[in-house]
């Protein structure tokens, strides 16, 4: 007997081919005897020349752009909707355990985000395992070296979702090869991979990052979309404030060469969710303050805005249901008793709805960080580094609270917010919540708050006590506990590949 693997638009564990969804997503690198497959001599060939390589590169970054459902839409109902930040937004049964502390192994966003990521990892592996191989004069060894480093960043970045939410994930840097009866035992675990514990993902993804910084491009100003040196370095940031690999002082390092990159914080904070005074475009794109984002354009824009709100420049496109991540008044309060009007004019817009599930319609609240089917996808912005920084300025083993004041109050004066109290910044665990409460504010609906809270241990004493005091949110299921840090493994992949196991509390 004899399988074609064609991981480069499956996934790998012996799950499935990646279904498509109700959004329009399909699989972009499916297999093709065109371009790939091709026998030469009785070896297979996986990229025949440079253009088989730039076009599978292409797909890669097109996942950025158009698997905005996992990596996005699914991220912002965990952090978000998950946390105190949101509600689910709509009744449907697959987004409400979000909210109420339900989630179970067979929620079917658990299941295709599960599917999406794996098969993310293979469109990595395709390349990183491949490309040396490649023949072509056309393609130099210093592209070979740039590419490479670009999967590996990319594939990093799948991996540190995936470990934050699960945990325990099969790590995957090889492409599983022909089954056949000869091979059958030796192959077998390439398809059904065991679970690797948490410290071996985050060592693979500090793996991947440190080798990537050594070949990709430069920060480029004029081009946020790239897995750059600065990319890699940002998430080395946010990966060494992580509780398996912490390192406060190289959260502080990589924190200060991102500033030795050019970056800083966009003066006008509009500037980074705005439109233009036509209302026809976003009004700025790569601003020195992303990092990495997704663009959007006209002719080609994105479906976000269908989920969350209007979007701007159609006003009345799919606006006839309810949107997911809605605003909590949990969240609403903390602005209004702030005076933080900059932030939360950016971050909340109210509409009149034809539903009236969490606010009376007439005067309705949406999540406003995605306006437009133009708006920029922002995956790491330098404003998420430097207030981690603080944190680990604050929580290294010889606290620098004046240091960390001066950052939070950096962030806090371009939100035109008065700078931190004296007693503020005497306590290191007062300082702490200052902290907590700046990134809520600043980082509101861009995938942050959720990991906050599990990051620093938060969650019981966050979670556990909003549903009391937020009038809005839907009955507590199950209280908040240290089983709750981690999501269900999806019980999908668990029935297909015998060698997963659940997390403990599903």
């Amino acid at each position: 007997m004899k399988f074609k693997n064609i991981f480069g638009g499956m996934m790998l564990g012996g799950v499935m081919i990646l279904s498509s969804c109700s959004l329009g997503y399909n699989p972009i690198d499916t297999y093709s005897d065109v371009t790939e497959g091709v026998q030469d001599k009785d070896k297979e060939v996986v990229f025949k020349d440079k253009e088989a390589v730039v076009n599978h590169r292409q797909s890669i970054y097109k996942t950025l752009r158009d698997g905005q459902e996992h990596w996005y839409l699914d991220l912002l109902l965990v952090a978000e909707s998950h946390s105190d930040n949101a509600y689910a937004g709509t009744t449907g049964a697959e987004v409400v355990p979000f909210e109420n502390n339900s989630i179970e192994g067979s929620n079917s966003v658990m299941d295709r985000d599960w599917n999406r990521h794996l098969a993310n990892v293979g469109l990595a592996n395709k390349l990183i395992c491949n490309i040396d191989e490649v023949t072509d004069p056309a393609l130099s060894d210093a592209e070979k070296r740039q590419f490479k480093a670009e999967a590996k960043i990319y594939r990093a970045i799948i991996y540190f979702d995936m470990v934050r939410m699960w945990g325990r994930v099969p790590v995957i840097t090889s492409v599983a090869g022909d089954i056949t009866s000869e091979n059958i035992g030796e192959i077998y675990d390439q398809y059904f991979p065991e679970q690797n514990e948490e410290i071996e993902v985050y060592r693979q993804i500090e793996k991947d990052l440190l080798e990537g910084i050594e070949d990709a491009s430069k920060n480029n100003p004029a081009d946020k979309t790239l897995f750059t040196k600065s990319v890699a370095k940002a998430l080395l940031a946010k990966v060494y404030a992580e509780k398996p690999l912490r390192d406060y002082n190289k959260v502080i390092q990589y924190a200060d060469e991102l500033a030795a990159d050019g970056f800083d914080l966009e003066p006008d904070f509009s500037n980074l969710f705005g439109m233009n005074e036509a209302v026809t475009d976003a009004k700025q794109r790569n601003t020195k303050e992303s990092i990495l984002e997704a663009q959007f354009f006209p002719g080609n824009g994105n479906w976000c805005t269908w989920m969350y709100g209007r979007d701007l420049v159609n006003w009345n496109t799919n606006f006839t249901w309810a949107k997911w991540i809605t605003p909590s008044r949990d969240l609403i309060k903390l602005y209004t008793s702030e005076g933080d009007k900059v932030r939360f004019e950016e971050s909340v817009v109210y509409y009149k709805a034809s539903w009236s599930i969490y606010y009376p319609a007439d005067n309705y609240p949406f999540m406003y960080k995605c306006r437009s089917a133009y708006s920029s996808i922002i995956k790491y912005r330098y404003a998420d580094i430097l207030l981690l920084k603080a944190e680990a300025l604050i929580l290294s083993d010889t606290p620098q609270l004046a240091e960390a004041a001066t950052i939070i109050d950096q962030i806090r004066t371009r939100a035109k917010l008065p700078k931190l109290k004296g007693t503020d910044k005497a306590d290191k665990n007062v300082l702490l919540d200052a902290l907590l409460k700046e990134r809520r504010m600043e980082l509101a609906f861009e995938g942050q708050r959720w990991f906050d809270l599990v990051r620093l241990d938060k969650v019981e004493e966050v979670m556990n006590d909003v549903f009391s005091n937020d009038s809005g949110r839907k009955t507590l299921e199950y209280n908040f506990s240290k089983d709750s840090y981690l999501l269900p493994i999806p019980q999908n992949a668990i029935d297909e590949n015998s060698k997963l196991s659940q997390n403990p509390g599903y």
